[in-house]
């Protein structure tokens, strides 16, 4: 029988969910987190599953387990689970689960405002303000970026050709601006995005080859970011991120952010050193950099940061159960 009872800090990182489960790990075989990762996703993806999907979660839901560092340097490790998968690396969860856990006594910094986390694309470094008990706001320093496509034109079935880019800033995203086919993110509705985001990354997904130069178990585009106006003071440009099969991040996302600085900086639009305020469906805010230029393989890309907050909505237990019929989940197409 596949059964537990999963305790859990639910929070939101600027607008979108992240459940931090804090009981009911499985032993993951591996030395990365890569390698956990493929563990996970072929014993265990039915724990991703029951905790993500209806009834106990949502199209939007997403996840993490912290687990002990696989690296000497490190703090710790983070696993994401979300119901578009197990990602190498989820910016916004990152945020959420570093400040749950700190709040909640779950992690203790070896140097106060500072953390080194292995996750399944890498190891990122994390600053952090803590005032009290409150954690008031997270930067992670992410893994390089790079641009993997450019200028590519999709023919998309009852719309037309639209022209896209490709950019890895921890997955791969397929990033729309607005053109003809595409009047921009807020002419659009939320809708249109759900309409057309699965056709756009199915389409991409069959003609470019997006394979990670040092890890090929990171492949294949997850997501697609759609840009336009600004509708919050200060932002340096908007978007909304389609992944999974309905899910639009309520969060400015932020490997997408990453990607976004990696896809602006190989297009001579961002420099070293440049901010970005990148602004969500919502209007809420992350503050992207390029810290540095680096290599990944043959392609240059970046080094970006990530700084945004997050708050704890509440505590739960969860129980899975293969008595139940719909113990893993479901969703509603």
């Amino acid at each position: 029988m596949l059964k537990g009872t999963y305790f859990c800090v639910d929070a939101h990182t600027c607008g979108n969910p992240v459940r931090l489960v804090t009981s009911g790990h499985p032993d993951l075989q591996g030395s990365t987190m890569s390698e956990k990762r493929q563990h996970f996703l072929k014993e265990y993806d039915w724990i991703r599953k029951g905790l993500m999907f209806e009834p106990r979660g949502h199209d939007m839901m997403s996840g993490a387990f912290l687990y002990p560092p696989c690296s000497d340097n490190a703090d710790a490790s983070i696993l994401f689970i979300e119901t578009s998968g197990c990602l190498p690396m989820c910016g916004h969860g990152t945020i959420g689960t570093i400040t749950a856990a700190i709040e909640s006594g779950l992690l203790m910094a070896k140097e106060p405002g500072k953390l080194i986390i292995d996750v399944p694309a890498g190891q990122i470094n994390i600053e952090y303000q803590q005032t009290s008990e409150k954690v008031d706001w997270v930067k992670i320093y992410n893994v390089p970026a790079y641009l993997a496509h450019q200028d590519v034109i999709l023919d998309i079935p009852e719309l037309g050709p639209l022209k896209i880019d490709v950019s890895y800033g921890g997955n791969y995203y397929v990033i729309v601006e607005p053109q003809a086919n595409f009047p921009g993110l807020r002419q659009w509705t939320a809708a249109d995005i759900l309409r057309w985001s699965p056709i756009v990354r199915q389409i991409a997904h069959e003609q470019l080859a997006c394979v990670h130069p040092d890890d090929p178990t990171v492949s294949g585009v997850s997501h697609v970011l759609w840009t336009g106006e600004t509708i919050s003071e200060g932002s340096d440009g908007a978007n909304a991120v389609f992944y999974g099969d309905k899910a639009i991040d309520r969060s400015p996302c932020g490997t997408g952010t990453s990607a976004r600085l990696a896809q602006l900086y190989a297009k001579g639009k961002l420099n070293v050193g440049d901010k970005y305020t990148h602004e969500s469906i919502i209007g809420s805010q992350f503050v992207g950099c390029i810290e540095s230029s680096t290599f990944v393989g043959g392609y240059r890309g970046i080094m970006p940061s990530i700084q945004g907050w997050a708050r704890i909505t509440g505590q739960n237990s969860i129980t899975i159960d293969d008595s139940d019929p719909y113990a893993f989940g479901f969703q509603v197409t």
